[in-house]
């Protein structure tokens, strides 16, 4: 871009823009056309549906962002230098697609905010980082894709989504086989040293996806967590099994389980899915849960999905399980032990 439209920008931004993140834009945009090598995309995620959940005391309808992708809007970039290596960044808001407000009060880029190196031997960043446990990786175990209120792996598991001060190496894929690795540094309040660990392996053969993975954090709220799973695909059929175990987090989560899944592609366009998850207390108390799920999707144009979910989620003992979604915070059941039943339609718009 010239420098007088360059400067014609950054004064109207001056002038007009009220919030941080829309003044950013523009001027990130520009900086990335401005060099003919580099690129800088600018893409997001509008996840809305509407929820009807009784957690014990009466159907409750709401209007939900994010249930199944997480509502967001991004930057991401590339600057090549040579022999294959190029610097990368992504910056990622969240945000409610219901309301507008920030997924998390005073923080812009809440969900992502790195910068790495993209090279032959791997992928490494720098920042506010996805747990690798996280989508993908969970979804990958998961015919609901570990999100909406019919994921029982969801529900009923707990894995740390989001880190701060990581350092992240991504393999390249060698004969199937990739693994990724996260070591993250404590916060300034919490001292110093490391504040956790993650690292995750995949095997791909064929039809046969096996996957495993393991996260350690520390600190008041740390979080041990184990996902170890596997998928295979029977012409237009997925089936999946995963097994999950954690001990820690704020309240303690102390569980072990299991779900079982599978999509069926009816078209190129249409997908159905059916679940069922368990979740044992490892507490030996009897607080366990079962979930049973459906769900539908449709793709109506390139960038335009809709889906339909319904679920039944049985709390045992004293167990407080809520259905929830990838960024939706669940209803909090009536009292100990009651079940949860939900439907949810919704839309999600990608550019």
């Amino acid at each position: 871009m010239n420098s007088p439209a360059r400067h014609y920008a950054a004064l109207l931004c001056r002038r007009t823009c009220k919030h941080a993140l829309l003044c950013a834009l523009p001027l990130l945009a520009t900086a990335g056309t401005a060099h003919a090598q580099g690129s800088v995309t600018l893409y997001g995620t509008l996840d809305t549906s509407i929820e009807v959940t009784n957690p014990g005391n009466g159907w409750t309808p709401r209007m939900d962002s994010g249930a199944y992708r997480g509502s967001r809007i991004g930057l991401r970039g590339s600057e090549p230098l040579g022999n294959g290596t190029s610097v990368i960044f992504d910056l990622e808001n969240g945000f409610g697609s219901a309301d507008g407000t920030l997924d998390t009060a005073g923080t812009l880029f809440n969900r992502q905010a790195w910068v790495g190196l993209d090279a032959p031997w791997g992928e490494t960043r720098f920042g506010r980082q996805y747990s690798p446990l996280y989508i993908p990786f969970k979804g990958g175990l998961d015919a609901f894709g570990a999100g909406t209120i019919g994921s029982g792996l969801n529900n009923l598991s707990k894995i740390t989504p989001y880190t701060d001060n990581a350092l992240t190496w991504i393999s390249p894929s060698v004969a199937g086989f990739d693994v990724t690795g996260m070591a993250a540094l404590r916060d300034p309040g919490d001292g110093n040293g490391i504040g956790g660990y993650y690292v995750t392996a995949n095997y791909t053969l064929n039809a046969l996806q096996l996957s495993y993975a393991r996260q350690q954090t520390h600190g008041d709220a740390g979080l041990r967590a184990n996902l170890a799973g596997a998928s295979y695909l029977f012409g237009p059929v997925r089936t999946y099994v995963a097994l999950f175990n954690g001990d820690g987090g704020s309240p303690r989560y102390h569980d072990d389980g299991i779900s079982l899944s599978a999509s069926w592609a009816i078209s190129p366009l249409a997908r159905a899915s059916l679940g069922y998850a368990h979740a044992r207390d490892r507490s030996g108390e009897g607080n366990n849960a079962d979930q049973f799920s459906i769900a539908f999707e449709y793709t109506l144009s390139r960038s335009l999905l809709l889906y339909f979910t319904a679920a039944d989620l049985e709390n045992r003992g004293n167990a407080t399980f809520t259905l929830r979604g990838v960024n939706v915070t669940g209803l909090p059941v009536a009292y100990p032990g009651a079940p949860v039943r939900g439907v949810q339609f919704g839309m999600i718009e990608r550019f």
